[in-house]
């Protein structure tokens, strides 16, 4: 028989570690977040073999000299002896698309400048993943695909010199306003992908001709205190995503700055009438979108265009400052999406559109089906948010999808021009501690 007080001491531990349980940290489903996504540890490039600094290999600081061969060789030097950091020193560098290989890495120093190419012919033409499909395009400036363990550190800069693009591609949509993204000819910043332990972090990433940075099927992913940034004006830069996300599980993106022409965080995946059925294809899975500051962009958390499954997706204590939608579902007719399990909550800031969902009607494909595919949103929650915007509520209602379980909780939100939330137009929405224009909902 265990007496009192020694019953009374385990009883308070039961007490005690139900407690501290119950507070863990968890996703929308329920499922406990693992320590992972609360580690965050620098890059220590003294841990990650011999550097390479480029200057020291024959590489000449002058940016308008190419050096793509040059700063490549060394790379493969570098793979060649078992690996090691490529550190690119203060002073600007101009290259075409480089390719990291296994057991290499990049440091960019302070005030060191990778500048890509405005010559699209300087980058490799190849098989590589675009817009939700695998297809023969160009590679991006920095590559690295099937190199766990990469990471890209320091405190220089990726600079994608994209001004010529841009101007290039707005003539093009000027002459035929059926052009799409890929048919002006436009290389990323940097693609990662078939990777695990991935870890990009302290880096600006800035002006790039097309996606700043994309991921594909990576996981464990970091990506910490990146600034990241594409001008709306005087020349947009155009379909310049700061991060998307292609098929990835666990990602911790945390306290970077985003400011694009385009979506911050967009979440790829794949598209068509078959698209779930593609091997090439998948959906994201844990991603932790948390502490991040943001500028102008078209959407601080898109699902879409190309995306076929996202789940257990959190967008959290985040600043937003003039975003066209805080959370945005691209709904695409040709394309059978399941969104489900996403939390937005501790937000500030300003917005046009709070919620927006909306069919997606720009150069879908049926390909010879005659129905559209239906598509799924739910347990969609979005929380504590302190928003100024014109539109709370901008959700269309269609029926090539369907809406349910959603819930509202702990809003103060000012609209300055539609301010209604349509509660039929999902099935099973809570609305709880709402106000809008100081009126309780």
């Amino acid at each position: 028989m265990v007496d009192k007080p020694i019953a009374k001491i385990l009883w308070m531990s039961v007490l005690f570690l139900s407690m501290r349980l119950a507070a863990q940290d968890r996703f929308p489903d329920g499922t406990l977040i693992p320590e992972w996504f609360r580690q965050i540890e620098p890059t220590n490039i003294l841990k990650l073999g011999k550097q390479y600094n480029i200057r020291e290999h024959g590489i000449k600081e002058d940016s308008s000299l190419l050096q793509t061969a040059a700063i490549q060789a060394v790379i493969d030097r570098a793979a060649a002896n078992g690996g090691g950091v490529i550190v690119i020193p203060k002073g600007t560098f101009l290259s075409g698309s480089l390719f990291f290989k296994p057991g290499t890495h990049l440091h960019l120093e302070e005030g060191a400048t990778l500048k890509g190419s405005d010559d699209i012919s300087d980058f490799a033409l190849l098989q590589t993943r675009i817009e939700g499909q695998t297809v023969k395009y160009f590679a991006a400036l920095v590559n690295a695909d099937n190199v766990d363990g990469f990471t890209l550190s320091g405190k220089g800069t990726l600079n994608g010199n994209g001004l010529r693009y841009w101007k290039a591609f707005w003539l093009r949509r000027a002459f035929n306003p059926q052009c799409t993204n890929m048919d002006e000819m436009r290389p990323r910043l940097l693609y990662v992908s078939n990777s695990k332990d991935v870890q990009v972090s302290g880096v600006r990433l800035i002006n790039s001709p097309f996606w700043t940075s994309h991921y594909y099927k990576c996981e464990n992913l970091k990506i910490l205190n990146l600034y990241i940034y594409a001008p709306a004006a005087p020349v947009k830069a155009p379909s310049s995503d700061a991060i998307d996300l292609d098929a990835c599980k666990n990602v911790l993106i945390k306290h970077c700055y985003m400011s694009v022409n385009d979506d911050a965080v967009a979440l790829k995946g794949g598209k068509g009438p078959k698209a779930d059925k593609d091997p090439d294809n998948g959906g994201n899975f844990n991603v932790i979108i948390e502490d991040n500051t943001y500028g102008f962009c078209h959407g601080a958390l898109t699902f879409g265009s190309e995306s076929i499954h996202n789940r257990n997706i959190i967008l959290r204590r985040i600043q937003i400052d003039h975003a066209q939608r805080l959370l945005w579902l691209k709904m695409r007719p040709d394309t059978p999406q399941r969104y489900e399990y996403v939390t937005v909550e501790d937000i500030k800031g300003s917005a046009v559109n709070m919620l927006y969902i909306q069919p997606w009607t720009q150069f879908f494909d049926l390909k010879g089906e005659k129905d559209i595919k239906m598509s799924y949103a739910s347990h969609i929650s979005m929380k504590r948010i302190d928003l100024t915007c014109e539109n709370v509520f901008n959700v269309k209602k269609s029926g090539q999808y369907k809406l349910s379980d959603f819930s509202f909780s702990q809003l103060k939100v000012t609209a300055t021009r539609q301010p209604l939330i349509y509660k039929d137009y999902i099935d099973r929405f809570v609305l709880e501690d709402v106000v809008i224009n100081h009126k309780k909902q």
